[in-house]
């Protein structure tokens, strides 16, 4: 059986571990347009933070681990074309130019993600950078060396965690998104408030409600970002707007959602019998809507990339769908999120109500003890469990983690008030704080 991988990063990495101690006597090859596998990008703004000194620690497999399994390892080799009737990759070398036509039995799909780039006046000046990969890292470390005053567009994950990094650098940050609050995708208000003011605290400049219309340079490096609010004076620019999945090769020949993410069913198969796919370049089953959406994580990618090996020659283990479920820690704060929020739920056409609580974490005669904020969104005529966020400087995220599987499992918030949770004054209060959420909604 010949097994042909194009792309290697967390499902790639994942389906091909799994694929070689499963098939031992398949002849796999992997296609990956990079040099290196498996680069834990989520750790870049450690690393540009000095948190994470050593980027090697970044990676957690290696060509030369996965040669030694018996893969075939064709790196810096750009897949051109996939014809999957015929069953056939052309590939060039990037080192050679030269050009290699193969043929597979099964193609696995883990082409991952692109930064999305706009397309605006300026874009080709110097220090204007992406933030996703290895090579990406190493630039945005050196030129920021010689950047006083950096300026981050987009307000995820990634660009908050950036800031983070840049302002404890001791640089002039501003931190630009067109939405009106930041981490608008994964928490509601109550937290987003909390989390700008100290970011504002640090003297990080917030410009929200704006949109970035182009680029003004100097000597062919930019100096100004302008937006459709004003003009802001800048020596590095990091674009952190989002991600589109990287599914061009194979337009056409599979069902995609419109923006080209691929529709794969419970055991990672495309529409095609042959082709599976997996990671950010896939759609995946969201428990809260029920319904396939674009949700690019790398627990999501190594999931699906395992149950790829696990069902590549009959259905054995199914997918059961993701909650979208992450976490983000910015200064002193904690925070984690999972499924809906209330704003999403709405959005998605959702009747929801929901419970907010304000609490300590701990009894109050223990010596230390946090405030913590939780929000748990549910349907209002079932009680069905959507989503929930968690925020507190002690480390309560699996909190988060817990409601994760409650989602997945279609819980309600009856069913959450009086499910057993331990008590010890170290960690917690007799009722627990999700079975105060479930209380409160009864």
């Amino acid at each position: 059986m010949k097994i042909a991988v194009i792309g290697c990063t967390h499902a790639g990495t994942a389906a091909v571990t799994q694929m070689a101690k499963l098939y031992p006597e398949a002849q796999i090859t992997v296609y990956e347009r990079n040099d290196n596998v498996s680069f834990l990008s989520c750790g870049i703004a450690l690393h540009v933070g000095g948190v994470v000194q050593d980027v090697n620690k970044l990676f957690y497999a290696s060509p030369q681990q996965l040669m030694d399994m018996g893969v075939q390892m064709k790196l810096r080799h750009d897949v051109l074309e996939v014809h999957t009737e015929a069953k056939t990759i052309l590939a060039r070398n990037l080192a050679t130019n030269e050009e290699q036509l193969d043929s597979y039995d099964k193609l696995v799909v883990t082409t991952g993600s692109w930064p999305i780039i706009p397309k605006l006046k300026g874009m080709e000046l110097e220090n204007i950078l992406l933030c996703k990969n290895y090579n990406h890292a190493q630039t945005i470390i050196e030129k920021a060396k010689h950047a006083e005053r950096i300026t981050v567009i987009g307000a995820g994950y990634i660009g908050i965690e950036l800031v983070e990094a840049f302002e404890q650098l001791g640089k002039q940050v501003t931190l630009i998104d067109n939405m009106d609050r930041i981490l608008y995708k994964y928490l509601d208000r109550e937290f987003t408030d909390a989390t700008e003011q100290e970011l504002q605290q640090r003297g990080i400049e917030l410009k929200l409600a704006q949109t970035v219309t182009g680029f003004h340079g100097e000597e062919g490096h930019v100096a100004k970002v302008v937006t459709t609010a004003g003009e802001y004076e800048t020596d590095l620019v990091v674009l952190c707007i989002g991600f589109r999945p990287n599914t061009d090769l194979l337009r056409g020949q599979i069902d995609m959602l419109p923006n080209g993410a691929i529709v794969v069913d419970e055991y990672m198969r495309t529409s095609h019998p042959d082709v599976f796919a997996a990671g950010d370049s896939c759609a995946v089953f969201y428990n809260p809507t029920h319904k396939h959406a674009y949700i690019p994580l790398a627990t999501n990618a190594v999931r699906m990339g395992t149950l790829v090996a696990r069902n590549l020659l009959g259905p054995t283990v199914r997918y059961m769908g993701t909650q979208g479920t992450s976490g983000i820690k910015i200064y002193e704060q904690n925070i984690a999120s999972t499924g809906l929020t209330e704003l999403a739920a709405l959005d998605a056409g959702l009747d929801v109500k929901t419970v907010t609580i304000e609490d300590n974490d701990r009894p109050e005669f223990m010596p230390t003890y946090e405030k913590v904020l939780l929000k748990v969104v549910y349907e209002a005529d079932t009680g069905r469990i959507v989503g929930a966020q968690v925020m507190s400087k002690d480390d309560l995220t699996q909190a988060i983690n817990t409601m994760s599987v409650c989602i997945q499992n279609g819980m309600t918030m009856n069913e959450l008030t009086f499910v057993d949770f331990f008590f010890q004054p170290h960690y917690n209060k007799p009722w627990n704080l999700l079975n105060q959420a479930g209380l409160q909604a009864m």
